[in-house]
């Protein structure tokens, strides 16, 4: 595993900056782009829709001195149209272009190339055929993402890789219909979906799904199954960051505390109440996680 890999698995001043990205996302994130370049693939990367920069200063560390990191958002811009101009106000009417680069530069020595405006005309930036990674977290609207679409397959190399953010969000019907009709009526070849985003390639998807696999059943914080869409195999799967070792006093404290417990019942009673908690919110509705942990703790 390369250094730059490994750093970004685990939280650090990232989190500083305000923004969406979860732990199977970093985590997918770094393996993709690391296994790129490991694999000797080169070619531009693009963001479409950066906010403050979280995920963007995050894909920052995965580029090459010979690429060119494109970021696109309407920052503090006018939006094109009613419906997206009632989004943006609503969301986003914090967001600045100058508040994207000061974050940026906390982290990077020199800027990425910044384009304020609609996605769409990210077309116009970007060369065809030039890019290894997009990540698409612009509008939420079926119209916009659409066209993101038919931009990211004009703009991907064969097997370059695309990333949709929100497609299952309940407030983002739009980002669904726009992400799974590229993947039932575009040619998309879908390798993996986690909690917030879809990962897919027009290239070839079996080496892919392979490498993926392989990965995830060797990490212990990570976990998937399988799932057949239009013949193919495709991932579903959740991945943590790895936990960081507990402070020597802790460690100490919890074994006295074990020891004075008769036979270590009560801790381990509490354990294995704890672990079923978690793992009903990470993988039950909200609905049956709350009967569950009614159930688990009658208080």
């Amino acid at each position: 595993m390369s250094d730059s890999l490994l750093r970004a698995q685990v939280p650090s001043e990232l989190d500083t900056i305000k923004g969406w990205f979860n732990p199977s996302d970093r985590r997918m994130f770094a393996w993709l782009l690391q296994r790129q370049l490991d694999s000797g693939v080169r070619g531009n990367v693009v963001e479409l829709g950066s906010y403050l920069g979280k995920s963007a200063v995050f894909i920052g560390d995965f580029v090459h001195p010979d690429e060119t990191f494109t970021v696109l958002d309407l920052f503090e811009s006018e939006a094109g149209d009613a419906d997206n101009k009632t989004e943006w106000s609503g969301s986003y009417s914090t967001l600045t272009e100058d508040a994207f680069k000061k974050n940026w530069l906390s982290f990077h020595p020199q800027l990425p190339v910044v384009v304020k405006a609609t996605s769409d005309h990210i077309v116009e930036h970007v060369e065809p055929g030039s890019v290894r990674f997009m990540h698409i977290d612009a509008s939420h609207l079926y119209e916009h993402v659409a066209v993101d679409v038919e931009s990211a397959k004009l703009l991907l190399q064969p097997d370059g890789i695309v990333a949709f953010d929100d497609y299952r969000s309940e407030h983002c019907p739009g980002v669904a219909a726009a992400a799974w009709e590229a993947v039932n009526d575009k040619g998309l070849h879908l390798l993996c979906v986690t909690e917030s985003k879809l990962y897919g390639t027009w290239g070839d998807p079996k080496p892919w799904i392979d490498a993926m696999q392989q990965w995830l059943e060797a990490d212990p914080d990570a976990y998937l199954d399988w799932h057949r869409i239009h013949g193919e195999r495709s991932i579903r799967c959740k991945i943590k960051l790895p936990s960081t070792p507990a402070p020597a006093a802790t460690s100490t404290k919890a074994a006295s505390t074990a020891a004075a417990s008769p036979a270590g019942a009560a801790p381990a009673a509490r354990t294995g109440r704890s672990r079923s908690r978690r793992l009903a919110k990470d993988w039950l509705p909200p609905a049956v996680h709350r009967a569950v942990s009614k159930r688990l703790n009658p208080r």
